[in-house]
């Protein structure tokens, strides 16, 4: 096996992308929150930057993706990146060097564990948040990706589909984040209807305008050439954010005014939901994806705040948790081995097997990641406690937790 320079040079391109939009993350996540929280929330996503960036070259990417025990979790075969060189692998991306490959997979793991940040702003303990984003990386993370894009991988043995993080990133951090949510309890103030501003809208729309941007990245970068299959996943994944956009435009405007950040959220979600089918279906499939993608987000979002009772502060489980999963089963409706003949057909081709195989994986996720994060959430609380003080949340956590205010000089 050779290197094939243009495959490496796009994946070396598409790692960059996908590490940009944790950045992204942090902006879009930040605009939203309250002006005394924001290097708090800022601080969660980049964070991970770090702290998963260390973990997965240490042993995350070995039990991601090494040697395994019965499709299960990898063994620590490739512990420190032992064995994982220039050359190919024999299994993953055997155009490009392994590292590359390894190095790609670690962008996806470090957004993953910053997604469901978006659920505990405003009220949980960083040390706390540090302590759990290891175990969750470790226990839950590591273990779903074998599932799914191992070889090995059971969930990828028996044909559920997912081409760059349906169930592994969207599912995933949307189950957790409604767990956590729930753990934690609704900030002060939230059941009195207190009022929770957004502190920068367009900080938002940066944060967006990046994620989209890097998504490019995330989605493309997944055929793992720089091919037609790149360039066919590069035009789903932009189709299916701009419907979704526009989708979410037309449903604030139905139900009060079209807002920036609607329209922004919007796109985000029409990106989660491209992202399992992005490589196994057609450009003009990708409008349903991210049409429906944003009405059932959006009635999700409405459905969270007015019946569920729980302060999930961002809405990660109504956009990615609920994305993801219709994405996941999107992609069992409208795959194509034409698109992709590593792939398959789904329901509309004929195969209705597939869509009962993406209904498995996401089940399987879903149930996995909720139960895992409630109960290392209740572990952790336990330990050291998963919130800060009354008076904490009240001063903010920027001050509390970093000692530091996003803007200087008077309030």
């Amino acid at each position: 096996m050779n290197v094939n320079t243009g495959d490496t040079a796009w994946i070396l391109i598409s790692t960059a992308l996908v590490m940009l939009m944790t950045p992204g993350l942090a902006l879009f996540y930040g605009g939203m929150v309250r002006r005394k929280n924001l290097i708090s929330t800022i601080m969660m996503s980049f964070v991970m930057l770090a702290l998963i960036g260390v973990l997965w070259v240490i042993y995350g990417y070995s039990l991601s993706f090494g040697p395994d025990w019965g499709g299960v979790i990898g063994k620590l075969s490739w512990f420190g990146l032992r064995g994982v060189g220039e050359a190919p692998s024999e299994t993953y991306a055997t155009t490009v060097p392994h590292l590359a490959f390894a190095m790609f997979q670690g962008m996806f793991a470090i957004i993953t564990v910053a997604l469901f940040t978006g659920a505990v702003v405003e009220r949980i303990k960083f040390s706390a948040l540090i302590f759990f984003s290891v175990l969750w990386f470790t226990l839950v993370y590591c273990p779903v990706a074998h599932w799914v894009w191992a070889q090995n991988g059971w969930l990828y043995r028996i044909g559920a589909l997912d081409f760059a993080g349906g169930t592994v990133v969207h599912i995933n951090a949307g189950a957790a984040a409604l767990a956590l949510a729930w753990l934690l309890g609704p900030r002060r103030g939230y059941l009195e209807k207190e009022p929770m501003e957004a502190n920068s809208i367009p900080l938002v729309m940066i944060g967006a305008s990046l994620l989209w941007f890097g998504w490019f990245g995330f989605n493309a970068g997944s055929a793992l050439t720089s091919g037609g299959l790149a360039a066919s996943a590069f035009v789903t994944t932009n189709t299916a954010a701009a419907a979704a956009g526009l989708t979410w435009m037309i449903l604030g405007w139905i139900h009060r005014r079209p807002s920036l950040q609607g329209i922004a959220t919007g796109a985000v979600v029409g990106l989660v939901a491209i992202t399992p089918a992005a490589g196994f279906v057609s450009p003009i499939m990708a409008l349903p994806i991210g049409i429906i993608a944003a009405i059932l987000s959006y009635y999700a979002m409405l459905f969270r705040a007015s019946k569920m009772g729980i302060d999930e502060s961002l809405d990660v489980w109504a956009c990615h948790g609920i994305g993801g999963t219709w994405g996941a089963l999107a992609t069992g409706i409208f795959a194509q081995l034409a698109v992709n003949a590593a792939g398959a057909d789904g329901l509309i081709s004929g195969n209705a097997m597939q869509l009962v195989r993406q209904l498995l994986a996401v089940a399987v996720v879903w149930v996995f990641s909720f139960g895992m994060t409630w109960i290392l959430g209740k572990l952790v609380d336990r330990l050291i406690g998963l919130r800060v003080s009354p008076v904490e949340e009240t001063v903010g956590l920027d001050i509390s937790q970093h000692g530091e205010k996003a803007y200087g000089g008077l309030r």
